[in-house]
């Protein structure tokens, strides 16, 4: 269902995707685009591939949203994991293609709850594993 604000749509497959990362744990990200004025699931990430095959999946100019399930362990020594959401908007890519994703975040985030972590970035050192680390704990 489009909305009147962004005109964009979300596909059902994103938000049951999410919930299966999210509960079930059988993907470790889901890269996410917009398509057709409608956003989409582009790749899902297998459990046991890591943060830097995640990074290497987006692709260098255009934009995307992503979700990261991302374990560590707490200073404590407790065993943890926090879904971060990632809005992927390098430099490189088309000023309207940025501006589509950027008016469209806040109602894509609101259609997959569960997101506990967020970050912007626009190359690849503003998130880091470890930005990503010290953002976990």
């Amino acid at each position: 269902m489009a909305n009147a604000a962004s005109g964009m749509a979300v596909h059902d497959d994103c938000k049951l995707k999410f919930l299966e990362l999210k509960a079930k744990r059988i993907y470790r990200f889901i890269i996410f685009k917009i398509d057709a004025q409608q956003v989409v699931v582009e790749k899902l990430g297998n459990p046991e591939e890591s943060y830097e095959d995640f990074t290497n999946s987006l692709p260098a100019d255009e934009c995307r949203y992503a979700v990261f399930d991302f374990d560590f362990v707490t200073n404590e020594n407790c065993q943890k994991s926090k879904i971060f959401f990632i809005a992927w908007s390098p430099e490189t890519s088309k000023v309207r293609m940025k501006m589509v994703y950027a008016s469209s975040k806040d109602r894509f985030k609101r259609e997959i709850d569960g997101i506990q972590v967020e970050l912007q970035a626009t190359d690849p050192t503003e998130m880091s594993l470890d930005i990503i680390k010290s953002r976990a704990l």
